[in-house]
């Protein structure tokens, strides 16, 4: 599906204010989907960004996950904190009670709806000091803590927002197998940001749409010239390489590993930081396999440019199989050959984009990339690359939110 860029929210969210929950904090190092949607529509609407607040075991540590994305409320941190001129980031005043480890039942779901209606207090405050008046409740996943929260808050409309198959994760499962097809169902709509997870949010909620994802390529500029970096510059080619985070979970050791050993004239170069699957795998022990770690985001854009083709190695699983690969758009923003594990998601890349299904497949079309090139011409590449932005996705979903308005019940 190729997005129709737009540079202003049309009539269905305009006159709204939204409240948006989530699972990470506006300030996360490691970048968010909702922060960016969030960041677009408050160019149109007053948006309200709720960070999420601390429960009592990670408040007692202090260094938790909220650490980890960024997130730890300090004295020198209002709670309130204006970011621009229509959008806020709240921290929440809230301390919530640690429940997740419970069973699933009664206990649960009556602790959680306490927890629930004191996040809601805490929003309501804000909502109050903002002046907010017509209220959407944008869910980023957030399945547990802010599965009530419409019971309290009173939205207009409440969008839930899919971005992965949480599901699929062990953490989740627990409470969220039931939860979150639950909170679809009652949610007016169900954004997702591929086609795969909008068709598994369609099992629960009819009015599931895949808005498709944005990405900020503006750092990658194939036109510019970059030297070569200093690591990268001794691995001859050709350079079959791969930027982004090395995870066992995500990524498919055994199809790196087989690649590696059929064609040991070819290099291949990984850059991220890597998982202990990774650092324990048998891939350290190639000589024609480098792991050049961790890089800062302004550095990438010359990696790129000095590959001769890049790759996405893709494990197959739940998890993996539905997820939009944005890497992939930051390969063709720079005009490089690209090969990929063929999974629903990345249907939408096949013309422009190789697409293996079997590891054999794997190396005749990266064999053929280093011949002829990618089934598109570069220029190709870049503007289909260029057209996925947040813009783009957020008209998509104002377009959602128009039929729903369309098809709600008048109340008088």
């Amino acid at each position: 599906m190729e997005n129709l860029v737009s540079d202003a929210i049309p009539a269905g969210l305009a006159g709204y204010d939204i409240v948006v929950v989530g699972l990470q904090p506006f300030d996360s190092v490691i970048g968010s989907n909702c922060r960016d949607i969030a960041m677009e529509l408050a160019k149109q609407c007053r948006v309200l960004y709720v960070n999420p607040p601390l429960d009592r075991i990670t408040a007692f540590r202090r260094g938790g996950i909220n650490a980890l994305f960024g997130g730890v409320r300090s004295a020198a941190h209002p709670s309130l904190r204006q970011v621009s001129d229509r959008l806020w980031a709240f921290y929440p005043t809230v301390t919530l009670e640690s429940i997740n480890r419970l069973p699933d039942g009664r206990l649960f779901d009556s602790l959680n709806r306490r927890n629930n209606e004191r996040l809601a207090q805490s929003i309501q405050q804000a909502i109050q000091e903002l002046g907010f008046t017509r209220i959407v409740l944008f869910n980023d996943s957030d399945m547990l803590r802010s599965y009530y929260l419409d019971e309290w808050l009173r939205p207009e409309l409440m969008i839930y927002y899919s971005r992965d198959n949480l599901l699929a994760v062990e953490y989740w499962q627990l409470h969220g197998a039931r939860l979150e097809p639950a909170l679809m169902k009652k949610a007016d709509l169900v954004a997702a940001n591929s086609a795969y997870l909008a068709r598994l949010a369609s099992e629960h909620n009819p009015r599931s749409v895949d808005i498709g994802q944005g990405c900020d390529l503006s750092r990658f500029d194939p036109a510019q010239s970059y030297a070569i970096p200093a690591d990268l510059a001794g691995v001859r080619g050709p350079r079959i390489g791969y930027v982004g985070a090395l995870s066992a979970l995500r990524l498919d050791l055994s199809l790196l590993e087989f690649v590696a050993l059929e064609r040991p004239d070819w290099q291949l170069v990984l850059v991220g930081p890597e998982d202990e699957a990774f650092r324990s795998s048998r891939l350290h022990t190639l000589r024609n396999v480098h792991f050049l770690g961790p890089k800062p985001g302004e550095e990438l854009p010359a990696y790129l440019h000095h590959m001769d083709v890049l790759m996405n190695p893709q494990q197959l699983n739940p998890v993996t199989v539905g997820n939009y690969p944005r890497k992939i758009d930051e390969y063709l923003a720079m005009g490089k050959p690209v090969v990929a594990v063929q999974t629903e998601a990345m249907a939408m890349f096949s013309r422009h984009v190789y697409l293996a299904d079997n590891p054999d497949a794997f190396i005749t079309l990266t064999d053929k990339a280093l011949r002829d090139g990618g089934p598109a011409s570069p220029d190709e590449c870049i503007q289909f690359a260029r057209s996925h932005t947040w813009a783009a996705s957020v008209a998509a979903l104002d377009r959602a939110v128009q039929e729903v308005i369309q098809q709600k019940p008048v109340t008088v």
